[in-house]
């Protein structure tokens, strides 16, 4: 079906739509988090690198400072998922390449902040569905046990 407005409408229309990010997934894993009672984490904090050598500036959906682990949750789509990711058939080349900039830039924010000291987790959105829930309190139950802490458990 042909585009009812010209590639510059189209354009201009689509420049104004405006991200609101992975709002659903990160609040499933914060729901998670809360549900086991784990503290000491913010969302969306900006991790910076601390000396000349490693300038760059990463947004991670889940920060755990005192542990430093940081956490991203990966969309299904946007980051290419083997098991789930589909692929648009219309404006392909353009997909491809945007899939390949997102998967680059998550391979080089992952490097940069394990090289500046950080422990990352990267977690798959298919992977907060209730039937993964199990497989995945238990992957965060080894990381955490990993990091330099043990989570925080709240009283109660």
């Amino acid at each position: 079906m042909a585009d009812i407005y010209s590639r510059a409408e189209r354009s201009a229309l689509m420049a104004k739509v405006r991200g609101r990010g992975n709002l659903t997934t990160e609040a499933a894993l914060a729901k998670l988090l809360r549900a086991q009672g784990w503290s000491g984490w913010r969302r969306q904090q900006v991790v910076r690198g601390r000396t000349v050598a490693e300038r760059f500036r990463v947004r991670p959906d889940f920060v755990f400072l005192v542990r430093r682990l940081v956490v991203f949750v990966d969309g299904c789509f946007w980051h290419g998922c083997p098991r789930h990711g589909t692929r648009p058939q219309g404006n392909a080349a353009f997909w491809r390449a945007k899939f390949r900039r997102n998967q680059a830039r998550d391979r080089r924010d992952t490097r940069r902040l394990r090289a500046a000291g950080w422990r990352v987790l990267r977690l798959w959105e298919h992977e907060l569905r209730a039937n993964a829930r199990p497989a995945l309190l238990t992957k965060l139950r080894k990381v955490f046990a990993r990091a330099r802490k043990s989570p925080t458990k709240r009283p109660g």
